[in-house]
C-alpha cells in the first residue's frame, strides 16, 4: 500500500485547523459593504449615489492622514493598552461615537475619522497582545497597522485575485525595515517605502470607510443606525486582526511555509465545495 502524503495541514492539530479555517473566513471575505446593507436593507451603493461631490477626495486625504498618524505616533509608543483591557469595551465605545455622530449626519465623519482609528488600533493590538503579540514590538505595531488594509480590498485587488499572503507581502514585507526606521522617526532613502505602504494601507481602508460614509447616507440612518454601523465596524476589523494574528501565532509555531500552504489549502477546499453540485449556502 502507497504511503500516505504527509500534507501542511496534517502537522496541525484540530483545533489549530479550526482556527486557521476560521481565519482564512475572515481574511479572504472581508466585505463590510453587505454587512451594512444587511443592516440597512439598503444597498451601500444607494448611499454612495448620495455622497456630495468632492466628498471622497476630502476622504481619501483624511484616510492617508490617519493612517500615517497610525505609523508615526500610535505604533511608536509604549504599550497602547493596560493589562484589564476589555474586548467588549472597544464596541460600546464605537457604538457612542456612532451615536453622537447619528445625530450630526454623515459630515461629522471627517471629524469623527481619526478618533474611530485610533480607538480601533488600539482593540487591534489588544486582539494581537491575546494572541501572544508584544505591543511595544514595532514589528507587531506594523502587523497591527496592516489589519486597517486587510480588512478592505480594492477592484484591482479582485481583479488580481489577491488573497492575504499576496496582500501581506505587497504592505511592506519586502521593506519592513524601511518603514520601521521611518515609524521610528528617522529621515533618509526609506522615505519613498513608507509613503508607499501608507498609500496601499489608505487604499484598502478607505475602501470601507467610503462604505461606511455611504451607509450614513442612507435616509434611515439617525443615531440608533449611528451605533450600529460604528458597532459592525469594529466588530468587522476585530474579526479581521483576529484572523491575522491567529496566522502570525501558528506561524511561530510551525513556520510560516507550513502555515501558508495550509491556508491555501483551505482555499482549494472552499473552491471544492463551491463548484459542487452538492454545495450549501453554508458553504465549507
Amino acid at each position: 500500500m502507497p504511503k500516505k502524503k504527509k500534507t501542511a495541514s496534517s502537522s496541525l492539530s484540530e483545533d489549530e485547523l479550526a482556527e486557521l479555517y476560521w481565519a482564512y473566513e475572515h481574511l479572504e471575505h472581508p466585505s463590510l459593504g453587505a454587512r451594512m446593507s444587511a443592516v440597512l436593507a439598503t444597498p451601500i451603493e444607494e448611499g454612495i449615489k448620495l455622497l456630495p461631490k468632492g466628498w471622497q477626495k476630502n476622504l481619501d486625504k483624511a484616510v492617508q492622514a490617519s493612517v500615517c498618524q497610525v505609523l508615526k505616533t500610535n505604533l511608536s509608543n509604549q504599550p497602547l493598552l493596560p493589562a484589564e483591557a476589555s474586548y467588549w469595551s472597544y464596541k460600546f465605545l464605537a457604538g457612542g461615537i456612532g451615536a453622537v455622530g447619528g445625530f450630526f449626519g454623515p459630515l461629522t465623519l471627517l471629524a469623527e475619522l481619526p478618533v474611530v482609528t485610533v480607538l480601533m488600533l488600539r482593540a487591534i493590538a489588544d486582539v494581537a497582545r491575546a494572541e501572544g503579540e508584544d505591543v511595544s514590538s514595532p514589528e507587531t505595531r506594523l502587523a497591527c497597522a496592516q489589519v486597517f488594509a486587510f480588512g478592505g480590498r480594492t477592484k484591482d485587488d479582485n481583479a488580481a485575485d489577491l488573497g492575504y499572503y499576496g496582500l501581506r507581502a505587497t504592505l511592506g514585507l519586502h521593506f519592513e525595515r524601511d518603514v520601521l526606521e521611518y515609524m521610528a522617526g528617522s529621515s533618509g532613502p526609506h522615505i519613498p517605502a513608507a509613503i508607499n505602504i501608507v498609500r496601499s494601507i489608505a487604499a484598502r481602508f478607505g475602501v470601507v470607510i467610503t462604505d461606511r460614509a455611504a451607509a450614513k447616507m442612507v435616509p434611515v440612518a439617525g443615531a440608533l443606525s449611528g451605533a450600529a454601523l460604528n458597532l459592525i465596524f469594529m466588530n468587522h476589523y476585530q474579526n479581521v486582526a483576529r484572523g491575522h494574528f491567529i496566522l502570525r501565532r501558528l506561524e511561530r509555531t510551525h513556520g510560516i511555509e507550513t502555515i501558508r500552504s495550509a491556508y491555501e489549502a483551505a482555499g482549494e477546499q472552499e473552491k471544492d465545495v463551491e463548484q459542487s453540485p452538492f454545495a450549501t449556502v453554508d458553504g465549507w
